[in-house]
């Protein structure tokens, strides 16, 4: 198309500012070379820090300014642009993936050769179906080309240079959806996602830790080696990974155990080398954190030392001679001061109970555990009395009768003997009155026990007992309250009910519910408005309500119906 504009390089500008391609240059189509993630067109010299009076970047256009376009010539008709004083036409909602465009308002004369002819500037076609109604659907190469058609929308064509009505027409462009496009763009999103997904595996591949090497067999060349690592102390991880593989392998037998048993003797050795560094490392770490005490008590008492300057600064013999600003920053000094100060004091305080926590931690477990199971302990404490109580009665019994057979044998012996015999008697003697004493004591612990129980089974069920009372009594004080506020609302309702019913006796034609509250409020401020209509609205048997009036004066009433079901004889 060579036909001629009146002025091509400020229509480019404008066009270029609008991030559009410009349509219609005198005499050169749409550049095909367009680059839509420019905006730009080759040909129109690109802004430069140089031009006066523009920057690098244009400035942007208000979205209230009107946009101005220009007559766009073709060979065969005209297309004439919009009012740019009014608003910009109607769009719906993009499709994903949209190449297609609906072109409404055609002539009825339009050919298909027409709108070639006006849409190819857009872009390259790749096919048009016209319908006998004036409209038709483009469907173009790329998405952006899209947005040049839409730039059409408004315009008004006339064919040739008639003004007949089959002749001209408005355009209307609008996005349209196409199952062609749709399923092109969800080819090029599963595309993408599979490139997405090759590139995370790709990376994931990179960043994953080489696999370890694999561990040899088992043989005897590879045994003495592992047995010279496991000596040193840099390579007895890796020595003692490889004899861990072998032992779970199965690699034991009885040819090679003694060589295992020697491997595991070695790595046993190390245990006293393990146990030497963690107490070295432990000794490290007592150590730092005394150091870092002292420091930390240090820089406290500095701090304490520059808070006191402030509150002597504060004083009223100096603080007169400072200047406001002077008093403002000293103020909030101190303050700061004082913030981080009581920070450290407290970090301090917590290191302290942290150390006194650790050496007390084991005494603190015990009390617990003693006091949980104080009860339980004491149970079983007085069943094991109670055991060692029979079985030492038993023994009792069998020393006494050990006795009296020594008694029957020491009369029946030879006086030779008796020494013998009484010191054996004098030994059993001291053992039974041992026994006696032990069997004594435990019967006293087991009376303890027992006493201690009863006295917990008694502060149990006192305890159980006072609950019940105030169960009861908390019980007893909701109900009465319940009572009490129920008998107050009841009574207050029918106070309410008596005194409507008389007023609306009075007034047989009925009175508003406003007039009604009206009159109750002069006997309590209290009454709502809304309380009394649903308590009427609950009486239906009592009060009705009806409409009166016509038109804009009507108005509800409520009237008295309580005498209404009584025949007078």
């Amino acid at each position: 198309m060579t036909l001629p504009m009146s002025d091509p390089t400020a229509w480019a500008t404008a066009m270029n500012n609008l991030g559009m391609a410009p349509l219609g240059i005198a005499g050169q189509p749409i550049l095909p070379d367009f680059d839509p993630a420019l905006g730009m067109m080759t040909g129109i010299p690109p802004i430069t820090p140089m031009m006066p009076g523009l920057g690098i970047v244009p400035p942007p256009i208000p979205p209230d300014m009107p946009v101005v376009k220009e007559i766009i010539h073709c060979k065969s008709c005209t297309l004439f642009p919009p009012n740019p004083n009014l608003p910009p036409p109607a769009t719906r909602e993009r499709p994903p993936g949209c190449k297609t465009v609906f072109v409404g308002g055609l002539p009825e004369n339009g050919t298909e050769q027409i709108i070639v002819e006006v849409f190819e500037q857009c872009g390259e076609i790749i096919a048009i179906r016209k319908s006998k109604k004036n409209f038709c659907h483009i469907r173009f190469a790329e998405e952006y080309m899209v947005d040049k058609a839409l730039y059409l929308s408004g315009y008004r064509i006339r064919l040739g240079s008639s003004t007949d009505k089959k002749d001209t027409g408005r355009l209307h462009v609008d996005f349209a959806q196409a199952r062609d496009d749709l399923y092109e763009w969800e080819c090029k999103q599963r595309m993408l996602a599979r490139e997405e997904r090759h590139r995370r595996r790709m990376e994931e591949e990179r960043l994953r830790p080489p696999s370890p090497p694999p561990v040899v067999h088992y043989s005897d060349h590879e045994c003495s080696i592992v047995a010279e690592k496991l000596k040193d102390d840099s390579k007895f991880s890796e020595a003692v990974q490889t004899l861990l593989t072998w032992i779970e392998r199965g690699e034991v037998n009885r040819r090679s155990a003694n060589n295992f048993y020697s491997m595991i003797q070695s790595a046993n050795s190390h245990v006293r080398r393990l146990v030497n560094e963690k107490a070295a490392h432990e000794k490290d770490m007592e150590e730092a954190k005394e150091k870092f005490k002292q420091a930390l008590s240090g820089i406290l008492i500095q701090f304490e030392q520059i808070v006191a300057v402030y509150h002597s600064a504060s004083k009223q013999k100096a603080w007169d001679h400072f200047t406001k600003a002077q008093r403002k920053n000293i103020s909030v000094w101190c303050k700061q001061a004082e913030e981080i100060r009581n920070i450290h004091n407290d970090e301090l305080m917590g290191i302290r109970r942290e150390e006194e926590m650790e050496m007390s931690d084991d005494e603190i477990e015990e009390t617990t555990e003693t006091k949980e199971t104080e009860e339980s302990a004491l149970v079983s404490q007085a069943e094991a009395l109670k055991e060692e109580n029979d079985s030492l009665r038993w023994q009792l019994d069998a020393y006494r009768n050990e006795v009296e057979l020594l008694k029957q044998e020491q009369g029946k012996a030879h006086r030779e003997d008796d020494p013998n015999k009484e010191q054996q008697l004098k030994l059993l003697q001291q053992a039974l009155q041992g026994m006696q004493q032990h069997l004594l004591k435990v019967q006293e612990e087991y009376k303890k026990k027992e006493a201690e129980l009863e006295k917990l089974k008694d502060d149990k069920l006192q305890v159980e007992k006072m609950l019940e009372n105030l169960k009861e009594k908390v019980h007893a004080i909701v109900s009465s309250i319940f009572m009490n506020t129920r008998l107050k609302y009841n009574l207050h309702a029918l106070v309410s009910v008596g005194i409507i019913s008389t007023f609306l006796h009075v007034h047989p034609f009925g009175a508003s519910i406003e007039y009604i509250c009206s009159y109750l409020h002069r006997l309590d401020n209290k009454i709502c408005t809304s309380d009394v209509e649903c308590l009427m609205g609950r009486l239906q048997h009592t009060f009705k309500q009806e409409m009166t009036g016509v038109g804009a004066s009507l108005e509800k009433r409520w009237k008295f119906c309580g005498f209404e079901g009584l025949k007078l004889t």
